[in-house]
């Protein structure tokens, strides 16, 4: 994105990979609720998830140890113009689906129009900025760009690439379990039992395994995924031997539960990665789209409330920090006190429509580590009755005595998320709240969540160091009622879209760096999410002879690199 790529010329392979990395061996993932479709691009049924990352390939691939650069993949050649208006790719000669057809200029284009068109509408972004795709050569193409965006041409060669003549004849919206996407990725999907799991194989005839970015990476011979009710009964089938690895998001959990006879034997290993990329953010988001959640001053209440303190230590032991920004822990996060600087200038024209503290500097609300949180629980009682809302016979309600409710929705078997509201539901009690709280399965709630059919729920957004045309997607107007759209809060706001264009279009990284600070004063001063806990360090629990090569790249914490550089080690 800025300057050149880290990596020479001739580098061997990605420098957190081992490219002596011996390959072989069954590892077992784990995932809860079930599938009831094999497609990881469309909108409708919920797929296993890894068969994205595991069975297609893109144009470009990232190395995750620099904040973002692409390496040809499928691609032999990227060129663009100063502007970045324009890209062209040239394809690999030998690259190859898993039926050993070449990949080809044709499939390519059709990928990306199709997915543009009818597949998950995380894809429509780029192909709304997309003025053409055209074959230019045997192997190259060229996709010219309608908006100054220059980050268009890296997204651009992040796309899955599809077989086009797989689809001849049927439905590519509507495929299910009936047909299995064909990749040119290493693994492929060998057997499944709808709900249950699927079986991937690695592809023995895979074309790129000699390309620097692949050595030393997708190392196991069979990936199996199997499904589990919900985290209890995931996290009892690891204690028993079923699966390879796990991945622990509670430090109280990875403090007190993971003293079962395995670990003690050694058989199963804990490891610790450190990660330099952005908190992200991790709580409940509030849909702004309908009341009471359209007035700041509720959600502003409904975050004083959260007695976050207390929380963390009956959930984690204390040991997590609370994420204070969407930024928070790396150079792109607001800084404390009044905006300052490029900041304060992108920000002023815009000041009108922005919350004060989005000027003058904002911090979330502190309570005191009781249980009661007096304070601020009082706080949020002013805030709803300056909003309209008072307490008539122990019920919160408006002039009209309509009472205040609203319906939390969480996936089933989130025993942590359960937990947490468990706690919040008795300071909203005493405010005269007493909100509907509904736990569906993964199904319903992927359906749910996507028609916006919630009033607070669950939320995660990764960020990176690199931040672009994903915020669109997250926080942009366009996408605020887009079914399936990923701005869950509803957010409509002139300030964040322009704050996006501006890191997009941004030609220094002072500009880039200001931008995305920006951004993030706007996000958290909105109150539209209840922060929880920062994930700061990665925790996973693994089989003794699962090993990696103890390089960390920056973006660490095991959620990019574990297990594709991973490998099992049969030495005693």
């Amino acid at each position: 994105m800025y300057g050149d790529p880290a990596l020479p010329p001739d580098f061997v392979s990605l420098p957190y990979a081992d490219p002596d990395a011996p390959k072989g061996g069954t590892l077992v993932d784990g995932n809860t609720g079930g599938f009831d479709s094999l497609n990881p691009f469309i909108q409708k049924g919920t797929p296993p998830w890894q068969l994205r990352f595991l069975t297609h390939e893109s144009l470009l691939i990232r190395n995750y140890d620099e904040p973002f650069a692409l390496y040809g993949l499928l691609a032999e050649s990227v060129e663009t113009d100063p502007d970045r208006k324009w890209v062209e790719f040239t394809l690999r000669p030998e690259a190859r689906f898993s039926d050993g057809s070449p990949v080809t200029v044709e499939d390519v284009i059709w990928s990306y129009e199709t997915l543009g068109t009818i597949g998950n509408p995380r894809y429509l972004g780029l192909w709304q900025q997309i003025d053409s795709i055209a074959q230019t050569g045997p192997r190259s193409l060229r996709i010219t760009f309608n908006a100054d965006n220059r980050e268009l041409a890296l997204i651009a060669g992040l796309r899955p690439i599809l077989k086009k003549a797989q689809w001849e004849g049927k439905d590519f919206s509507d495929s299910g379990l009936t047909e299995v996407p064909i990749g040119s990725a290493p693994y492929v999907v060998d057997s499944f039992t709808a709900g249950r799991n699927v079986v991937l194989k690695r592809d023995p005839d895979y074309w790129g395994n000699d390309l620097p970015v692949r050595r030393g990476t997708n190392n196991a011979d069979t990936y199996r995924i199997e499904f589990y009710g919900d985290q209890n009964v995931l996290f009892e089938a690891f204690k028993a031997g079923e699966l390879s690895y796990l991945r622990e998001f509670n430090a109280e959990n990875w403090a007190r539960d993971y003293d079962f006879p395995a670990v003690a034997r050694g058989d199963i290993v804990k490891t610790e990665i450190p990660s330099q990329r952005p908190s992200g953010m991790t709580g409940f988001v509030m849909n702004t789209r309908q009341p009471p959640f359209d007035d700041m001053r509720v959600r502003d209440a409904l975050l004083s409330a959260f007695n976050f303190e207390y929380i963390n230590e009956t959930i984690t032991g204390g040991r997590q920090p609370r994420i204070s920004s969407y930024f928070s822990g790396s150079q792109l996060a607001m800084q404390p006190g009044p905006a300052e600087g490029r900041v304060a200038e992108m920000l002023a024209p815009f000041a009108d429509s922005l919350p004060p503290e989005a000027m003058t500097g904002y911090a979330l609300p502190a309570g005191d580590g009781s249980a009661r949180n007096r304070r601020n629980v009082g706080h949020a009682a002013d805030l709803l009755a300056e909003a309209g809302w008072t307490v008539q016979d122990n019920v919160l309600k408006n002039v009209q005595g309509q009472p205040f409710t609203f319906e939390i929705l969480l996936s089933q078997g989130n025993r942590q998320d359960q937990s947490i509201i468990d706690i919040y539901l008795n300071a909203l009690a005493r405010l005269g709240i007493t909100p509907v709280v509904t736990a569906v399965d993964n199904a319903q709630y992927e359906l749910r969540v996507a028609d916006f059919d919630f009033g607070m729920t669950s939320f995660r957004r990764q960020l990176s160091l690199s931040p672009g045309n994903e915020q669109k997607l997250y926080w942009g107007s366009a996408q605020a009622d887009q079914p399936g759209s990923r701005n869950l809060m509803g957010l409509k706001s002139p300030a964040a879209d322009a704050m996006i264009d501006t890191m997009l279009q941004a030609r220094s990284s002072e500009d880039f760096i200001a931008a995305t600070r920006a951004l993030d004063r706007i996000l958290t001063s909105g109150r539209y999410v209840i922060p929880l806990f920062s994930y700061d360090v990665g925790r996973i629990a693994h089989v003794r002879d699962l090993t990696w090569s103890g390089k960390v790249p920056i973006y660490g914490d095991g959620v990019y690199f574990m297990p594709e550089t991973w490998w099992f080690d049969d030495s005693p």
